[in-house]
């Protein structure tokens, strides 16, 4: 039997670090449009202040019912939609917040919807890839794996640099360093900030 072109449930059955991580460097795909993935952020489904499944039960509800690489769509600030992926079946459960994308394909479709021309900016923030890609709430509880209008296609260079630092623009569990980014891409959402300043802020807020 031929091997499917684009990523598997199997791929989300592992623990959401090593997904999370995996995931940089691969290409999703969203009807015309594409982009490479270079930014992500993990949250568990247990013990994560930060993570929907902590405080909402219908996140939990989500969880329980649906398969590893179904998409899980919500609204922030009631604004912008975040799109993530569900890992589920192996030690630890959790979500993958896709950050930003490096915009290959469909970058005419982007520029209308985003009102940018810059390439740079068409996807540099998780409300921002969601505007250009058109994702909304009706692409909730759909399935990353099951077609090719909506999927990951692996990376096509394995010799990926992955940069981990703490996860942003959250107020709880701050300080676990489960964001992922490829080294050096200008198309994150935040530069990643030198091991020195982070070093520096993290002694800040003890003398505080």
């Amino acid at each position: 039997m031929a091997k499917s072109p684009f990523l598997s449930c199997s791929f989300f059955e592992r623990d959401p670090l090593v997904v999370a991580r995996e995931l940089i460097g691969t290409e999703l795909v969203w009807g015309r449009c594409s982009g490479i993935i270079v930014e992500t952020e993990a949250y568990l489904a247990l013990n994560d202040e930060a993570s929907h499944t902590f405080t909402r039960p219908s996140t939990r509800a989500f969880v329980e019912r649906n398969h590893p690489g179904a998409i899980y769509i919500y609204i922030n600030y009631g604004v912008h939609w975040m799109l993530n992926f569900l890992v589920k079946g192996g030690e630890r459960t959790g979500l993958i917040l896709i950050r930003a994308l490096e915009p290959r394909r469909g970058l005419s479709a982007m520029r209308t919807r985003r009102g940018v021309e810059e390439q740079r900016r068409l996807c540099s923030g998780p409300g921002k890839l969601a505007q250009a890609l058109d994702i909304t709430k009706r692409h909730h509880e759909l399935s990353i794996c099951s077609g090719s209008r909506h999927c990951l296609l692996p990376r096509s260079d394995e010799d990926v640099r992955v940069v981990t630092d703490p996860r942003i623009g959250i107020s709880r569990s701050k300080e676990f360093p489960w964001r992922f980014t490829l080294a050096g891409s200008p198309f994150v959402s935040v530069p990643v900030r030198p091991p020195l300043t982070r070093r520096r802020t993290a002694m800040t807020l003890r003398a505080k």
